[in-house]
């Protein structure tokens, strides 16, 4: 009854690491938009970085403009594949980074979800002018961030048979 209690925590911890990712997001994009709307960009550091609002109506670089039901159907599939996983990896300390790595993409896939069912657009803020990076938001660091380092943590940290483990159970 402990193991199943334990479990439960887990469960409860990461819906509220989700929920807590959100609001993160969702907060700063409101300044974003109160704040920058129809104004010039805000320089932090000159020709380095700067907020400067844009609505995305795609994905990643302008990809799949206005293609609303692609977002939602994509939101939807990676939500399932997320709480499947997050089901699979065993509860054990080892295998925490893999629980956070899904926490952080759950939240920036709920992140800008919301952008696109409240408004229609993601509100993106943060632009790297030096290297002319695309303007993103926090979700999509969460994303992005989170993505790299479950590749290196899948090639470089967990074993084929500890990976096997999460595929093929054993809790």
């Amino acid at each position: 009854m402990e193991k199943e209690s334990r479990r439960v925590m887990h469960y409860i911890i990461a819906i509220a690491g989700i929920l807590s990712g959100v609001a993160l997001d969702q907060v700063t994009k409101y300044y974003a938009l109160t704040r920058l709307k129809d104004q010039d960009p805000y320089v932090i550091i000159r020709g380095v970085f700067q907020l400067e609002y844009l609505e995305n109506r795609g994905a990643a670089f302008g990809l799949f403009q206005n293609q609303r039901l692609f977002f939602y159907l994509s939101v939807a599939a990676i939500l399932i594949v997320v709480i499947w996983f997050y089901i699979k990896v065993p509860m054990e300390r080892h295998y925490m980074p893999l629980r956070i790595c899904a926490v952080f993409i759950a939240s920036g896939a709920l992140g800008n979800f919301i952008d696109r069912v409240r408004l229609n657009y993601v509100v993106d803020f943060l632009y790297f002018k030096l290297i002319d990076f695309p303007i993103f938001n926090v979700a999509d660091i969460y994303v992005t961030v989170t993505t790299i380092l479950l590749f290196l943590l899948i090639c470089f940290y967990y074993k084929e048979d500890e990976l096997e483990r999460i595929l093929h159970g054993g809790k």
